[in-house]
């Protein structure tokens, strides 16, 4: 008997669709194993798997594709040889890259047949949103939290993309707490995060969302000062590369900056004051600590390890940029580094300067494991919650292929008394979404002919019937306004603009407003008599819709439901947060994540939230909610 007979007798025409699919899954870790393995017992053809992680010990009672002997290798590597095991008939290709690498572009992204997001942060799926999106390609989008899941199908032009519904944001902290006065290792971290590290290999701190830059009558002053003191840390950067460059940054702010906090005497009448570091005198403990201290992740580092690792992190992250510029080519936007949890090189830096900021304040140390949890918003998951949400990822994905998208659905996994599913039909693209709700196109370009003024003029202008108030945005800023037009005679080569970047025009115009245009861009060397860019295909710009002012109604009444379990409960369906607007409650979005809680405000008034004891299923289309297909 053939392995597939079960499949082709219970999924009839649809199962040889699912042996020539072709499909991607982003992400290895909590859902991603399971999802895999569904995948490869489902018998897909050909799967590719992409994720940038190791596996660490705490993955393993959870990600039932690793084991003890595969902690600290590849996540895709190690969950292609496993779940290759269980069906040797399925092609798997396993990448340890990260998704937003160039490599992966939008030409790629249009060879799949669907693309499951397994992703556990926000950033990376927004990524993924855009460029499925841009290729027209449909995304199952799944995440837990806990003991809540989701799984959502999303389509261009036919449901919500990720973006659609505004996402909760990150907490912030004020300057003055972040900069001055610590108490807690969160504080430390963040410093370290989204100051320390943005200051010496990315941007400048101004645009970090964790830190609150409000100018009120404490955070005022700190905020002067922080502006006069990222001069002085561009200086030592300049250093970056040389011996000194470490001794120079450890100086200034774990001994120099210290001091003059300590110096404010008022500050410290309640408070215990720091205690600068000095890093002439830590050397001789510094020099006696063994390699292979940033490995031990589950410890809590001694100071001269925490110091060891600071020291050893900056030389490689320092190697890291200055390869990037040299490879970068002449007039394009110098290139910065990103932090990123999974890295380890930008982890580590991270770390240990947290942990000797803790240290100076008498504040708790704490592991490698535990400043990754914090620094990345990661939520634990749970097994059983993985489990399910992947496999209704697999039974969203039998309706995509069946291009049966009406019968697709939200799908929500929460826990009262016990585990119940609750769906809702999705829904159509929010009209004011600024990712989907969009014009998309592809600019065929020859980018060392082509000119940013051959856009402007020769495209925008002529062919498309922009007015005069527009600009056009980068993903590096803006390259033209109507204030700002010195780069109109620079190619497209000079302005960074090659394969696969994207450009944003925003009509500004009172009157009959276009929404905005979104371009990828295709490189391809044009014949010299022919203009140097076009458009892949024909484009039609919508207008903006006009905007209508929204009345929060009173919220309904709680509706009786039917006894559970012998218990009467009363509930408010999440769909609508207990707010009579049509909008939706969701319920988590971090972690192995996804789901996001939303708070609908409209003339300056939040609707409140009420907190449901117990979730039944329900289904809004009327019925009980069907896992399997018809």
């Amino acid at each position: 008997m053939a392995r597939d007979t079960y499949a082709a007798q219970s999924l009839g025409a649809l199962n040889a669709r699912i042996k020539k699919a072709r499909v991607l899954m982003v992400g290895a870790g909590g859902i991603g194993c399971e999802l895999l393995k569904n995948l490869v017992l489902t018998g897909f053809g050909e799967i590719h798997v992409v994720d940038l992680d190791t596996i660490d010990l705490s993955n393993l009672n959870r990600q039932f594709l690793f084991r003890n002997e595969h902690i600290k290798k590849s996540k895709a590597l190690v969950a292609k040889e496993s779940a290759g095991k269980f069906n040797p008939g399925v092609t798997i290709e396993a990448y340890h890259d990260n998704i937003k690498d160039p490599k992966f572009n939008v030409a790629w992204f249009k060879t799949f047949d669907v693309i499951f997001n397994a992703l556990d942060n926000i950033d990376a799926r927004r990524h993924v949103n855009k460029m499925c999106l841009a290729a027209d390609v449909p995304i199952v989008e799944s995440g837990t939290t806990g003991f809540n899941g989701q799984s959502q199908v999303i389509k261009k032009g036919k449901t919500e993309c990720y973006d659609c519904n505004p996402k909760e944001a990150p907490k912030s902290f004020p300057v003055c707490t972040i900069r001055s006065t610590p108490s807690q290792p969160i504080h430390c971290i963040v410093w370290a995060k989204s100051y320390l590290f943005t200051e010496m290999f990315g941007t400048s701190e101004d645009d970090a969302p964790e830190l609150d830059h409000s100018e009120d009558s404490e955070n005022a002053k700190e905020i002067e000062n922080l502006r006069r003191e990222s001069q002085a840390l561009k200086r030592i950067r300049q250093s970056m590369g040389s011996d000194e460059f470490a001794r120079l940054l450890f100086d200034k702010v774990f001994k120099e900056d210290i001091e003059r906090l300590r110096s404010m005497e008022e500050m410290w009448k309640t408070r215990r004051p720091p205690q600068h570091l000095d890093f002439e005198k830590l050397a001789e403990e510094v020099a006696g600590v063994g390699e292979g201290i940033a490995q031990k992740d589950q410890a809590v580092w001694t100071l001269a390890e925490n110091v060891a690792v600071f020291v050893d992190s900056l030389k490689r992250l320092g190697a890291r940029l200055e390869n990037s510029r040299a490879a970068v080519d002449m007039g394009n936007p110098a290139p910065i580094l990103t932090f990123d949890k999974d890295d380890v090189d930008t982890l580590d830096f991270v770390v240990a300067s947290a942990n000797l900021r803790s240290h100076i304040f008498g504040i708790e140390n704490r592991s490698k494991f535990d400043i990754k949890q914090m620094a990345g918003n990661i939520i634990p998951a749970i097994a059983t919650t993985n489990a399910m949400t992947a496999g209704l990822c697999v039974l969203q994905a039998f309706k995509v292929l069946r291009n049966d998208l009406d019968k697709a659905k939200m799908i929500y996994l929460t826990r009262a008394n016990e585990r119940v599913l609750t769906s809702e039909k999705l829904q159509p693209p929010n009209p004011t979404c600024p990712v989907c709700s969009v014009a998309q196109s592809t600019l065929i370009v020859d980018t060392s002919r082509a000119t940013l003024n051959d856009l402007v003029d020769g495209l925008l202008r002529l062919q498309l019937g922009y007015g005069d108030e527009f600009s056009i945005n980068s993903e590096a800023g803006i390259l033209y306004d109507p204030e700002e037009d010195a780069n109109l005679d620079k190619t497209f080569s000079e302005l960074g603009l090659k394969e696969d970047a994207f450009i944003t025009i925003i009509d500004e115009a009172d009157e009959n407003t276009k929404v905005n245009l979104v371009f990828s861009i295709s490189e391809k060397q044009i014949d010299k008599d022919t203009k140097p860019l076009h458009l892949a295909e024909k484009l039609k710009i919508a207008t903006k819709p006009k905007q209508v002012e929204l009345v929060v109604a009173p919220a309904p009444a709680p509706v009786p439901v039917p006894v559970t379990n012998g218990h009467k409960h009363t509930h408010t369906h999440p769909a609508t947060n207990g707010v009579s607007n049509g909008k939706r409650k969701r319920t988590a979005d971090d972690a192995e994540l996804g789901i996001e809680t939303e708070i609908i405000t409209k003339k300056g008034k939040i609707a409140a939230v009420p907190d449901d004891d117990v979730v039944v299923v329900q289904d809004t289309s009327g019925g009980a909610i069907l896992i399997e297909d018809d």
